[in-house]
């Protein structure tokens, strides 16, 4: 099992979750989050607000797969979020030791499921 940690954009949030969807990868975690990468937080507008704290707005994208179905969320979260323009992001891969359902107690990729 894999946990895939993607930093995206904040408006290509709904092209990654579409992608994903069209691989059949349904279950993500989505969180606010702030940060900055080779550009050393530039000053950016968004929605009309000039932000000069050095560090961007962001999503973090987070999902749990199996083994099998690693490059296929890689390649979906990279179709959706890629502009071509520096700050599209970054996506880590971590391996994942273990994985628990709380109401059924069940382990392992069954608990992905």
């Amino acid at each position: 099992m894999k946990y895939i940690i993607a930093i995206i954009q904040p408006d290509r949030l709904d092209d990654v979750i579409a992608a994903l969807e069209e691989e059949e990868i349904n279950l993500l975690t989505v969180s606010d989050c702030m940060g900055r990468g080779r550009q050393k937080g530039v000053a950016e507008v968004y929605r009309s607000h000039v932000d000069r704290s050095g560090l961007l707005h962001k999503l973090k994208v987070e999902l749990a797969v199996g083994n099998n179905n690693v490059w296929q969320a890689v390649d979906a979260i990279t179709r959706g979020a890629r502009t071509g323009n520096i700050g599209d992001g970054k996506i880590f891969v971590l391996e994942m030791e273990e994985c628990l359902r709380i109401r059924t107690g069940e382990t392992g990729i069954s608990a992905l499921a």
